[in-house]
């Protein structure tokens, strides 16, 4: 099957948005399926190999990129990817950018439409609604089942069994086989020995960075590994951590390098607050399906993570340790215990990787296209 990925963004970039753009190619690619993406703005003139590396993915496809005038809002972007879908025959478009959905549905292109949050402002409810009646329109997957509630009392669905579908976010699985013991890992990265929490992914408000960096204040013989971040937010964070000794900041890893990086922890961080900045600066949290949280899992290492109900849709007491957001004292608490009980750590890591199989990328890829 011919599939035309529209992304709804650049190509190369950071966000999780566009990792998660990336990974879902590379899955439906992985299925046999014939894939070209189309991205706006121009050609960066990054050869594949590249581009792999950046986003940890192994099955190759094809990527054009097209210009677009910023003043339109991505409309003028849409239009021309699908044309360029249309053009070159595409059986389906798959898209996460709402004018690109509309638009194709409308032209009777079978599409899938993936939704991670409400519609926003006037034109994103309009638009999800024409999607919504448009002859094409084959498919919704959203990742919560929060969103899906939500999607259900908002809007008039068709009435097509499965035309809303929940599929959570996923993870690499092969990326995470074979990976080091945390002392091994340091070493070959070149990172200090001692107990480490790891952080990986975006640096953004609500992600909890300044409160791993309480953490690290009061709990001085812990090592505390910060990965990922823009340049400007790691100076950001730098200065505010006020060069506490026993915090190491990398920056951004590639996507094909960071398991290797997360290998060398004991324990991951995930104190998420009640507002999570997404890459747009709009609120998250109340639908947020981290692909950090599929990752942690899959690393095979304990999860200390907020109390929030979204992350429970995965999460729960025996794959991970919740702890309410912002309470130092339980978190404290919970990495000394943890520290001092590698039963209790071997327990959390096994259970964690038993919940990561189940959310595989291409296993997502696969249901998202069966009976379409």
């Amino acid at each position: 099957m011919k599939i035309a990925v529209i992304a709804q963004g650049s190509i190369p970039a950071q966000t999780a948005n566009s990792i998660q753009n990336m990974k879902m190619a590379g899955a439906l690619a992985r299925l046999g399926n014939e894939v070209h993406v189309l991205a706006p703005g121009a050609d960066p003139g990054i050869g594949w190999a590249v581009l792999a590396k950046h986003y940890g993915v192994k099955d190759r496809f094809k990527i054009k990129w097209i210009p677009f005038l910023s003043f339109w809002r991505r409309y003028d972007f849409a239009l021309r990817a699908v044309r360029t879908a249309q053009d070159w025959g595409a059986d389906l478009v798959y898209t996460r950018l709402p004018q690109a959905a509309s638009l194709a549905a409308g032209r009777g292109i079978p599409t899938i439409f993936e939704l991670h949050d409400l519609p926003s402002g006037t034109m994103g409810p309009w638009l999800l609604r024409r999607f919504l009646r448009a002859r094409g329109a084959r498919r919704l997957v959203v990742n919560t089942n929060q969103l899906t509630g939500e999607v259900r009392r908002r809007y008039q669905l068709p009435r097509e069994k499965d035309f809303l579908l929940l599929a959570p976010n996923g993870v690499d699985l092969e990326q995470y086989r074979n990976l080091p013991r945390p002392e091994v890992a340091r070493k070959k990265l070149g990172l200090p020995e001692g107990y480490t929490a790891g952080y990986t992914g975006h640096l953004y408000a609500g992600r909890g960075i300044g409160f791993i960096l309480e953490l690290a204040r009061r709990l001085p013989k812990i090592h505390f590994l910060i990965v990922g971040g823009r340049p400007e937010d790691v100076v950001e964070r730098k200065e505010q951590a006020g060069g506490l000794p026993n915090v190491h900041f990398t920056g951004f890893v590639p996507n094909a390098d960071l398991p290797h990086y997360q290998a060398a922890c004991d324990v991951f961080l995930m104190p998420h607050g009640r507002k999570v900045s997404g890459s747009s600066g709009a609120d998250i949290a109340q639908f947020a399906n981290p692909l950090k949280m599929f990752e942690y899992l899959a690393c095979g290492r304990p999860l200390l993570a907020s109390r929030l109900p979204v992350l429970r849709e995965v999460l729960d007491e025996t794959n991970a340790i919740l702890l309410p957001g912002r309470d130092l004292k339980a978190w404290m608490a919970a990495l000394g215990n943890l520290q001092k009980s590698p039963g209790r750590r071997a327990a959390l890591a096994k259970a964690g990787k038993m919940t990561a199989a189940k959310f595989s990328w291409r296993g997502r890829a696969e249901k998202i296209l069966k009976s379409w």
